[in-house]
């Protein structure tokens, strides 16, 4: 998957966010990212919140371990995502990336 990069700290997500959507959902894939819908407007960092804690809860994470590192003020985003254990990391990115792909239904 072309928007699945791994990274010294863990995982690179590119996403793509639609703001003011009627409900939060995760589409597909887009354009080489992960197309997310969300009910928050693009207004004093409701989106970017949202997306953090939506993505959050798809995977099962806390919100501190997922990170916007560019794309703050623009729907492409990429997201630095942190995996949650310490005991086992590369176990923990295996099964975060195994869960990424079933949330956008690729096999």
């Amino acid at each position: 998957m072309k928007f699945i990069k791994e990274h010294s700290e863990g995982i690179l997500l590119a996403v793509t966010v639609q703001p003011r959507a009627s409900r939060n959902q995760i589409v597909g894939v887009h354009d080489r990212s992960l197309k997310i819908k969300l009910t928050a407007p693009p207004v004093d960092n409701a989106a970017n919140k949202m997306c953090i804690q939506f993505l959050a809860k798809c995977l099962g994470l806390p919100k501190s371990s997922l990170e916007i590192i560019s794309g703050q003020t623009s729907r492409s985003k990429r997201l630095l995502i942190r995996p949650a254990s310490e005991i086992d990391p590369a176990a923990e990115l295996t099964r975060l990336k195994k869960k990424i792909k079933a949330l956008t239904g690729a096999k």
